[in-house]
Parts: C-alpha cells; sequence; structure tokens
C-alpha cells in the first residue's frame, strides 16, 4: 500500500522512490549504484530540510491532518507502562472518540483523556472520524472527578476536528456537556496537562484541555473554527481554507508568540509519523518534566494560577 503523500511532499517521494529502485537493481548485483545512492540521499536530506522550513500554515494544518500521524492509542501504547481503559459516562453510551482511563508512566499515576480517529473507513467510522457525541464529554470530566477524588494529574491529549454537530448530539446536549467540562475543569483540585498532538478544534478540543499548562507538537494546530468553516464564514468559500489559515494564526508557534500555550514539542523531521517512536519519547519526556514541576504546587496555588492563566488570554473592554 503506498504511503499518503502531501503535495509538498511529492518532490521528496519521488527521489525516495528513485533511491528505492536503485538500492532494488544494486542489491540484485547487476549494477553497482551505491555512489548514486548515497548523492540521492544528500540530496532528499537537504530537499526535506529546505521543505520542512518554509512550511506555509496550511501546509502545517495538513501535516496535523495527516492520516499517518500517531493518535492517542499509539502514544499510550509507547509511553504508559500500565493502562486501563474505562469506558461509558454511566448516563448514555461509550463513546469510541474519546479514550478515558488510568495508566503508569515511570511509576507515576496519571489518568489519559485523548481524542481518538481511525485507522481506515471502518475504523473512522467506528471513532467518528475523531469527533466526539456528548456522552464522550461526559465520559471524560467522569474520569476526570475519578482522578481528582485520588490526586492523580490528569493529561489530555488533543486531536479533533471538532465536537460531532449532527442531531443526536444536540439531542443530548453537546453544547452543556462542552459548557460544563470548561466549568468542572476549572476547579478540579489536580494538576492539568494537555499536549496537542494533532488538531485542537473549536470547542470540541477545549472542552478536554483547560488546563494548567498546554503544550504543541510543532506541526499541531489549536484553533477556535477549523480553516474551512472560517472560509465559509468570512469568505463565503470553504476553498479559501488557505487563506483562513493564515489569517487565524493557528500553529504552535503563532500561539507560543501569543500567549496561549505554554511549550512547542519539536517533530522529527517530517513530521511525527515519520518516527512514532521519537515522537513519543519526546512527548513522554514532557509529560513528566510538567508534571514535576506541577504536582509541587499547593492546590490553592495551583487553581489560582489556573484562573490568571485563562484571564491572561485576550483583552476585554467593559
Amino acid at each position: 500500500m503506498e504511503a499518503f503523500v502531501l503535495d509538498f511532499e511529492k518532490p521528496i517521494a519521488e527521489l525516495e522512490r528513485q533511491i528505492r529502485d536503485m538500492r532494488s537493481l544494486s542489491d540484485s548485483g547487476s549494477v553497482d549504484l551505491s555512489d548514486d545512492i548515497a548523492r540521492l540521499e544528500r540530496k532528499v536530506e537537504k530537499l526535506r530540510e529546505e521543505v520542512y522550513s518554509k512550511l506555509t500554515r496550511w501546509q502545517k494544518v495538513q501535516l496535523a491532518r495527516h492520516p499517518s500521524r500517531p493518535y492517542t492509542l499509539d502514544y499510550i501504547k509507547r509511553i504508559l507502562t500500565q493502562f486501563v481503559e474505562l469506558h461509558g459516562d454511566r448516563l448514555f453510551r461509550d463513546d469510541p472518540s474519546i479514550i478515558t482511563g488510568l495508566g503508569v508512566i515511570d511509576s507515576r499515576s496519571v489518568a489519559i483523556v485523548g481524542h481518538q480517529k481511525g485507522r481506515g473507513t471502518k475504523d473512522n467510522l467506528h471513532r467518528n472520524f475523531g469527533m466526539p457525541h456528548p456522552e464522550g464529554y461526559r465520559k471524560a470530566l467522569r474520569v476526570m472527578k475519578l482522578a481528582a477524588k485520588f490526586q492523580i494529574p490528569i493529561v489530555t491529549l488533543i486531536d479533533t476536528p471538532g465536537a460531532y454537530p449532527g442531531l443526536g448530539a444536540e439531542e443530548r446536549g453537546q453544547a452543556e456537556a462542552i459548557a460544563r467540562n470548561l466549568f468542572e475543569m476549572a476547579t478540579l483540585p489536580v494538576p492539568i496537562l494537555t499536549i496537542v498532538i494533532g488538531e485542537g478544534g473549536s470547542g470540541g478540543a477545549l472542552a478536554i484541555s483547560l488546563a494548567d499548562r498546554i503544550v504543541m507538537l510543532e506541526y499541531a494546530i489549536y484553533s477556535v473554527i477549523s480553516p474551512e468553516g472560517c472560509a465559509s464564514i468570512l469568505y463565503r468559500d470553504a476553498q479559501q481554507a488557505s487563506k483562513a489559515a493564515e489569517a487565524l494564526k493557528l500553529t504552535a508557534h503563532d500561539l507560543m508568540d501569543l500567549g496561549v500555550i505554554d511549550g512547542i514539542i519539536s517533530e522529527p523531521l517530517g513530521g511525527a509519523h515519520h518516527n512514532a517512536d521519537a515522537i513519543a519519547e519526546s512527548v513522554k519526556q514532557e509529560i513528566l518534566s510538567q508534571l514535576e514541576t506541577l504536582t509541587t504546587q499547593p492546590i490553592e496555588e495551583l487553581l489560582a494560577r489556573r484562573v490568571e492563566k485563562y484571564q491572561k488570554i485576550g483583552v476585554w473592554k467593559e
């Protein structure tokens, strides 16, 4: 099966294809192409560095949505030594688009809450393309309250286009579920760390990302609305999404400059999907480092700083 290739990656992919073909010929013993292969490998490395040093915001959006990008379960498998998944909101059903549970990272207990997209059509339908229903958010809150009861820090992994806007979701109180999470997370008496691993879309992302620290992967995005939604509203044309992405300032470096997030985790050259083990190790070290700091703070001080953090985002006049 051919790997998914973005438009701006095609020149790199073509060179890599040539290298594979030449290596195959060389390995067959019919001709020695080792010098040519080495030359092309240097060329592809230089081209990759050049391409990824000049990415536009829209290209970073495409990377954040890459179908091979690691998802929440991929990180759980690589980072946690123990994990028990918890299901259901005790009101309606389980929502597979949000993963929740309790686990251990290097002997430190944590509660994990994260969006989960699918691989392939069948799995994506099962996971609803990573778009939670209200029961997903209620499940998340149930587990976060359980963590607070036992004084276990919370780590949330964000990767969703947004909350599911379907009729059933609205009938079951989608807006209330999101608002309730924000209300409750503001005062949960345990450290909360959020890591945006892919798409951070709208209230669907915010509903599990009100935190003491927010960190983004280098090519992740975090925004009040998708570029397509923004373009439809502002320009009356969803095809203007690339223009909207520039206006939204939704990349990790944009949001770091604006003071919305607290840190950026560098990705392997080419994006997280090029080396899932490496990015998982970076995420693990970030989690341990952040929790080391957050867990030493008195709860009263932690909550006061959490409120102050969100009061500083944006300005208003009365």
